[in-house]
């Protein structure tokens, strides 16, 4: 199987497919509507041969659409047949959870995306979860208002570097995780990283896109060889049934 990943950010829509080396990408704006990201990735991917799409969004999704219009992009995101545009299946995941998966090594892991906002995913034995802890009151107003970009331009690298450091600290007592990586374009920005975390990168949701059907892949022969052997066998010629009684 062949996969497309589309990495939709504010600044750039990236993509990579299978057995690719180099990404190819696209300008983003504010005013970049949904037709127009698959148009233009429909162009960029040309020559590119593949069976399916992962797509890292960057807001909530709840079973592989988005539940809200973008903040930093243009409309018509929710509504889209989004397999019918790009014209095979299509699975869609916050793109925190797309670049979480790809930086995933086992146990409990904790993932924290520090980009225009603040992406949150939590993946436990394997299992994704998909958190929305960027607009969680946090002092004066949210997380995301001081560990995002906003809070990078209004305090400065110090101060921004102080509240990076105490949100990681209140998120990691609450979920006690066995992992913390710190994704995101901002990451790059802290001058040392908080206690028992370790450094993402972005290229990871290429391989959390790859990733998200090679699950959905064992999944499936998890599935089938379950209903297989649950199902009723005929004795072969050296199986011996017995009947219980009593």
């Amino acid at each position: 199987m062949k996969v497309l990943v589309i990495d939709v950010g504010g600044t750039h829509v990236k993509i990579l497919a299978t057995g690719q080396k180099l990404e190819r990408r696209m300008d983003s704006s504010p005013t970049l509507t949904a037709r127009q990201m698959v148009s233009g990735v429909r162009a960029l991917a040309k020559g590119w041969k593949y069976d399916v799409v992962s797509i890292g969004y960057p807001g909530p999704v709840v079973q592989n659409r988005p539940v809200n219009e973008p903040y930093n992009l243009g409309k018509g995101w929710v509504d889209l047949d989004y397999d019918a545009a790009l014209g095979c299946p299509v699975k869609m995941v916050n793109d925190a959870a797309m670049q979480a998966l790809g930086s995933y090594d086992g146990g409990k892991m904790l993932f924290l995306g520090l980009g225009t906002g603040l992406g949150s995913t939590l993946i436990v034995d394997g299992v994704l979860v998909p958190m929305e802890l960027a607009h969680l009151p946090y002092r004066k107003a949210t997380f995301e208002d001081y560990v995002g970009k906003r809070g990078l331009d209004r305090y400065g690298e110090k101060k921004w570097r102080r509240y990076v450091e105490d949100v990681v600290e209140r998120l990691v007592a609450a979920f006690e995780p066995d992992d913390v990586v710190l994704g995101g374009g901002n990451a790059a920005n802290l001058a040392e990283l908080p206690p028992r975390c370790r450094l993402g990168s972005n290229a990871n949701a290429f391989a959390g896109g790859f990733r998200l059907w090679s699950s959905a892949s064992k999944r499936r022969a998890v599935r089938q060889k379950a209903k297989h052997s649950s199902a009723p066998r005929k004795p072969g010629p050296h199986r011996i049934t017995r009947t219980h009684t009593g």
